[in-house]
């Protein structure tokens, strides 16, 4: 269910970007902690999705400048999470070292609005429970996440999920079978894409291309902002996206940092 897609009457800039990821970002999760029943904590600066052992907590960076109190609550989920942490700085301006966890920057990443070309593989919005489940399998093999295995149907895209608003998810087929799939989610009249993967046994036969031309296909009037890995960078420059800033990202095995 696609919401907030009306085009900006000014083009996003590169300064923007920050603000429009975290915000983003924070629609996503908000709307993934939703559909999990797991609790979402809003602050001023920071949103936070406290979930069980096996999906973890999810904090995303809000302001730049965090509070004490803000700072010192964060401190306080990341000690008592269930399970992994990880934390989203889109301004790289919190300091979360004094917690122990490792950290690492991935660029955030900016297109502004223009034409999508047509996906080469069959891309299809997610409508039934048995296709998101499919969409769910290839996401958890293509980001290697062993915390969700063995599979629990719905545990980590829960039915509920696409029913939320403006969130979508998309899967690329190729010789009959779902190859790829990814999220797409419009908040505030911007759109990111997350969970942007495909199937090993479909790799470099162009399905992330795929997968993404077609999520992107209605958010073409759209500026559109998502972070990326070392690995997607090439394809997302290839799609019309530039570097716009830094992220900093911090994580931890558990809540014992």
């Amino acid at each position: 269910m696609t919401t907030g897609s009306t085009a900006t009457d000014q083009p996003l800039s590169p300064a923007e970007a920050p603000t429009s990821q975290a915000r983003n970002s924070a629609a996503f999760w908000a709307a993934t902690g939703r559909s999990r029943g797991h609790e979402v904590i809003r602050r001023r600066g920071f949103l936070a999705v406290d979930g069980d052992e096996r999906a973890g907590l999810r904090i995303l960076v809000q302001e730049p400048d965090l509070d004490p109190g803000e700072l010192a609550e964060v401190g306080e989920l990341v000690r008592g999470a269930a399970g992994a942490v990880n934390v989203e700085d889109p301004f790289s301006a919190t300091d979360l070292s004094h917690l122990g966890m490792r950290n690492w920057q991935m660029p955030i990443m900016l297109r502004l609005p223009g034409p999508v070309g047509e996906p080469a593989l069959d891309v299809t919005r997610v409508r039934r429970p048995e296709d998101l489940q499919t969409a769910e399998r290839v996401v958890i093999e293509g980001f290697e996440l062993d915390r969700f295995e063995p599979y629990r149907p719905g545990e980590l895209f829960p039915t509920a999920l696409i029913e939320q608003p403006g969130v979508d998810v998309f899967v690329a087929s190729l010789d009959g079978a779902v190859a790829g799939a990814c999220v797409s989610v419009v908040a505030d009249g911007v759109g990111s894409h997350y969970w942007v993967a495909a199937s090993s046994a479909f790799r470099s036969r162009g399905v992330g291309r795929a997968v993404m031309l077609g999520a992107l296909a209605h958010l073409a009037d759209l500026p559109a902002t998502l972070t990326a890995s070392k690995l997607g960078r090439p394809l997302y420059e290839s799609l019309g996206y530039t570097v716009a800033t830094p992220s900093t990202w911090w994580a931890a095995p558990s809540g014992t940092a």
